[in-house]
């Protein structure tokens, strides 16, 4: 089945700005929610977080109240690649991110963090002050 492959993390300075994409096979992911999360240096699986959702092509498009304002989340069918713009980086923000699909699953996706069964490898963001 098609996996899940993030990129774009990297080592940045408070103030700036990472893309993240993930890529995602529109045959499998393009008629599901789809989301970013992450989990900080230190925590276990149980305090990943949920970050932004959408589901593409739809107004269905969701932002953690932690995030919002600063980062954005889009399905670019084109390039079967869901990206999570960040901008306006903190040291908070530090984390490995991860890109996740909720298979199987057809209703609204906002803030419904307890969905997603299919979970890419992450990639590491670290924001230094």
């Amino acid at each position: 089945q098609a996996q899940l492959v993030e990129s774009g993390g990297d080592s940045v300075q408070a103030g700036g700005s990472l893309r993240l994409a993930c890529a995602a096979s529109k045959t499998t992911y393009s008629r599901v929610c789809m989301a970013w999360f992450r989990q900080p240096p230190g925590k276990g699986r149980s305090g990943r977080e949920g970050v932004a959702s959408v589901f593409p092509g739809s107004r269905d498009n969701y932002v953690a109240d932690s995030v919002k304002g600063r980062f954005t989340i889009t399905y670019d069918i084109a390039s079967e690649t869901l990206y999570l713009q960040m901008n306006n980086l903190q040291p908070e923000d530090t984390a490995m991110y991860y890109c996740a699909a909720a298979l199987g699953y057809s209703g609204a996706c906002g803030g419904r963090w307890n969905l997603y069964n299919r979970w890419g490898r992450g990639t590491q963001v670290t924001v230094s002050s």
